[in-house]
């Protein structure tokens, strides 16, 4: 092989290798953008509902995870949570050296019909265990409206408890609502 053939191979495969690594950045962008659009929690409404739920309620904030309530639900938190504040009740739950709350991902959902769904979640709290990982249910049921509300809940405890397991099914998941 002469130097101008040597040469124009080695232009050719310079440009193929650059217009490779290319291809492959946009395809690994499209698929981090793919991944981070289509949660669990943005493509079914009742997970999200679930979501919006505990951070609502581990924030402190009342009204917005009351307006997640079923009716029955409500009237257990005014009857049983101090103060009549949900957060209350789940604050109750997590002992104070974990500190406060900060976070809340789907984990995994199993659907009960067309109305129902047993939502899994982990959370996550500033220090100690709860910075590991705090497991925690919901019952999530359809309402005439069309909205989805919970209708229940369990958890509030670390992953690694036995209670932290089939938390919809299991007798010895604690702080079970109803």
């Amino acid at each position: 092989m002469d130097d101008t053939a040597a040469d124009e191979w080695m232009k050719r495969s310079s440009v193929i290798l650059v217009g490779g690594l290319l291809v492959l950045a946009v395809l690994i962008v499209l698929i981090v953008l793919l991944t981070a659009t289509f949660t669990p929690e943005n493509t079914n409404p009742a997970f999200a509902a679930a979501v919006n739920f505990v951070e609502a309620a581990g924030n402190g904030h009342d009204q917005a995870a009351q307006a997640l309530l079923t009716p029955a639900l409500q009237l257990y938190v005014q009857d049983n949570c101090p103060d009549a504040r949900v957060s209350a009740c789940i604050q109750s739950y997590t002992p104070p050296e974990w500190g406060a709350f900060r976070s809340v991902v789907f984990r995994r959902a199993t659907p009960h019909g067309s109305t129902a769904w047993d939502v899994d979640l982990i959370a996550t709290y500033e220090e100690d265990k709860g910075f590991s990982g705090v497991c925690i249910y919901n019952r999530m049921e359809l309402d005439d409206d069309g909205q989805w509300r919970v209708a229940g809940w369990a958890g509030w405890v670390h992953c690694g408890e036995n209670g932290a397991r089939d938390m919809a099914t299991n007798a010895e998941t604690p702080n079970r609502v109803p």
